[in-house]
């Protein structure tokens, strides 16, 4: 397996070939980014969506919220690059399975950054 990064002079270098390449599924679910209407930012992966009378409604495995994002301009960024400024980013611990509700964008995130997100310190106080 090949390197996806290299550090030289404190200043991380990404491999071009690895930048947009989609998230591996697993159990045929897609890793994405989440944004709600009220409830905020996720990643996680998308078990089930359906409409329903509040709007769509994502069921997440194994989801993470992204109370805060540092060093990424808008979550399209995020789901591509991932977070630029991971140590100036609030991020929660894993939960299992949840419910997402009234959610207005899916976004499918690259490789390099769900692992990023995956594999992100939880945020605490």
């Amino acid at each position: 397996m090949k390197p996806e990064t290299i550090t030289i002079d404190d200043q991380l270098y990404v491999r071009a070939d690895t930048i947009n390449i989609t998230a591996e599924k697993v159990d045929g679910m897609q890793y994405c980014v989440i944004r709600s209407y009220g409830a905020g930012v996720f990643c996680g992966y998308v078990k089930e969506q359906k409409s329903e009378l509040n709007g769509i409604n994502v069921e997440l495995v194994n989801s993470r919220r992204i109370y805060l994002w540092a060093g990424a301009c808008s979550l399209s960024q995020v789901s591509v690059d991932g977070l630029g400024d991971l140590a100036n980013s609030k991020i929660a611990m894993v939960v299992p399975i949840q419910t997402v509700a009234n959610v207005i964008e899916i976004i499918p995130m690259s490789s390099r950054a769900a692992s990023q997100i995956q594999c992100a310190d939880v945020w605490k106080k």
